[in-house]
């Protein structure tokens, strides 16, 4: 369920035709889901675009981690695929991102890869280091442009959303000729900070309605792509307008929270010696693109999950695509 599906909408410009980061010409995505036994709800998700590529981070808060983010800082590009996994798996999936450029007939005698993480020790034995080489390999393998799938899938798996299952989303939006796509791993905020579309949905539908963790879970990373000419110094400016999709809906960047963000643009062929910029005075309909693609990737993810029961028998149930069509539609939306 997405949702559009439920004949509801966030903001004012239209989406790609795919309504995912994979309208964005050349971005593949690529999901390894790993479900064992009682207590194993993981995996690992990749975003691949045609490398390399400018790009530039931001943090909205820093307790959480993404590899190679100082030699994007300091080069202004992106050279590596980009991971999406659980807290302790960093090491394993960084080390396995190494290890297949190696495979490569132009493997690169270095690499720095990029790897996010957000914690799902509530649904996963996380401690178990249950992502592994072989389950990153058949994420690059299997990269794709196309549909998304989303909710618990690969790096979501077990990942909880303002108290309701949360994971993969992802959405776009169309600013002129460009389009702007976003990707999240949603494992962030609380019960009744949520918010869509304005709705108090988090406060309307309480703990007592959907059962759910009582603390405040984190993180976020959100992964944002467009296909317009874009500078290092854009792109950064572009991750940190995503961040206020991220507060649309509640979040508030709480001291516990990894919220990282990344922007890249595929709208100049690199390497080149001359390099398109888009106009300043046109980047304003990209900056609310990011915004509302971001907001609506965020619910896609709680709406795309389903009930899980993981680590320590604990159940997180997703959020109700009824109640929350009848909710919204009570505040007239």
């Amino acid at each position: 369920m997405r949702l559009r599906e439920l004949g509801l909408a966030i903001g004012e410009l239209e989406p790609g035709p795919l309504n995912a980061i994979t309208d964005v010409d050349g971005v593949r995505v690529g999901q390894t889901t790993i479900v064992e036994g009682a207590d194993v709800r993981t995996g690992v998700t990749v975003v691949v675009p045609t490398l390399p590529v400018f790009a530039a981070p931001h943090r909205l808060n820093g307790n959480g981690e993404m590899t190679g983010l100082e030699w994007i800082r300091e080069a202004g590009v992106l050279e590596s695929p980009i991971a999406i996994t659980n807290t302790h798996s960093v090491g394993s999936v960084h080390a396995a991102l190494i290890a297949y450029a190696q495979r490569l007939e132009d493997a690169p005698d270095w690499s720095l890869p990029v790897v996010a993480e957000t914690w799902d020790g509530f649904l996963n034995d996380i401690d178990g280091f249950h992502v592994r080489e072989e389950h990153v390999f058949a994420a690059l393998e299997n990269a794709k442009g196309g549909q998304v799938a989303e909710g618990s899938v690969g790096g979501g798996t077990g990942m909880v959303c303002h108290g309701f299952k949360g994971g993969t989303g992802t959405s776009s939006r169309r600013a002129e000729e460009w389009t702007v796509g976003v990707l999240v791993q949603a494992n962030h905020g609380a019960r009744r900070r949520l918010t869509i579309d304005g709705v108090p949905v988090g406060r309307e539908l309480g703990l007592d309605q959907i059962p759910g963790p009582t603390r405040p879970t984190g993180s976020i990373i959100v992964i944002v792509a467009t296909d317009a000419p874009l500078l290092p110094h854009q792109c950064e400016r572009l991750a940190r307008r995503a961040s206020l999709g991220i507060g649309r809906t509640g979040g508030a960047g709480e001291t516990t929270s990894g919220d990282l963000l990344l922007a890249f643009a595929t709208g100049n062929e690199l390497p080149s010696e001359q390099v398109a910029m888009a106009p300043e005075e046109r980047i304003n309909g990209l900056f609310h693109a990011a915004i509302e693609a971001t907001e609506e990737a965020i619910v896609n993810a709680m709406l795309g999950a389903e009930t899980m029961t993981g680590f320590n028998g604990n159940t997180v149930h997703p959020l109700d695509p009824d109640l929350l069509l009848e909710t919204m539609r009570r505040y007239g939306r």
